[in-house]
Order: structure tokens, then sequence, then C-alpha cells
């Protein structure tokens, strides 16, 4: 069962065992691995930076000062959080934070690059920078109690690399 819920909401229902696996284009990151066990990587991505077309902001170097919209949780919200002098707003959608940006109540918005890309080829006011911000692999996460789980995930993608399919 594929049960849609907030990002931030996934590692607490994985650890609560109101889900089994956390699979939402998770970064495996060091806090996330106090809570969670992850599965082999899945997929390579990166965070990138959109911002309007006119706009100033050219490179991920300039972003110091400005307001940057995140969705709540993600890695996009880490990386975001530790540029200086930068106001970081948060939002429970990636879609809310690209509205926020068309009516200028951001700057930009840091977000993974493959729903980057679905937002700007609907909105044409609206650019990725040639720079991405960071680089980073995906995994499924599970409870640390789940240790056979893990492994049978691994099992199939390692399956699924094999064939071609992944």
């Amino acid at each position: 069962k594929i049960e849609d819920m907030a990002f931030d909401s996934i590692i607490p229902a994985v650890t609560s065992g109101k889900a089994d696996i956390g699979l939402a284009g998770m970064t495996v990151t060091e806090d996330r691995l106090e809570n969670v066990d992850f599965s082999d990587t899945y997929a390579h991505a990166t965070q990138v930076v959109i911002v309007k077309e006119d706009s100033d902001i050219a490179s991920p170097d300039d972003l110091e000062g400005k307001k940057i919209g995140v969705q709540l949780g993600t890695t996009g919200d880490i990386y975001a959080g530790d540029i200086k002098d930068a106001t970081v707003e948060r939002y429970n959608k990636g879609s809310d934070a690209i509205q926020a940006l068309k009516q200028g109540k951001i700057d930009c918005v840091v977000i993974d690059y493959n729903p980057a890309k679905a937002f700007v080829e609907k909105n044409d006011d609206l650019q990725i920078l040639d720079e991405e911000l960071s680089s980073e692999e995906y995994a499924m996460c599970v409870n640390k109690d789940n240790s056979e789980l893990t492994a049978k995930i691994n099992e199939a993608l390692t399956q699924l690399k094999e064939d071609g399919t992944l």
C-alpha cells in the first residue's frame, strides 16, 4: 500500500511502524541514520537553485543574504540553512515554494533537480541555475529493527541494477 504524506513525516512514520519503507527521494545523512537504516542507493541526485528569469542570482555563491524557499525536511532545507545570512522559508510542498517565488515572496527555491525541471517546464518565467548546489545519493529508509526487510530491498535493488531496469 502506498501512502502519500508530507516529506518530514516519513521518518517518524517508519520509526513508529506506521510505514515499513520510506521511498521519497531521500538522501542518506548522518542525522537520519540516527533514526533509521537505509538501503543501498538507487539513484544519484543534485540539489539545484530555481530563480526567476530576471534574477540577479547567477550561481549558488550569490545566495548569501537571500530569501530561499525549500520543501520542509529535505536536504535542500539543510543546505539552505547553512548559507550565510540567508533567510529560509519552509513549505510543505515544493509547488508552494514555487508559488512564493513567482509571487516575489522569496528570491529562489532550492530543490532536487527532477522536480525543479518539471516546475521550470511549466513556468516560462523560471530557470534552473547551471551550477548545482550539491550532489547526493537516494536510498530507502527502513526501521532499524527490520534488517530483514533492508536485506530484501538490497537484493531487489541488486537485481534491478544487474538487469538494467534501474
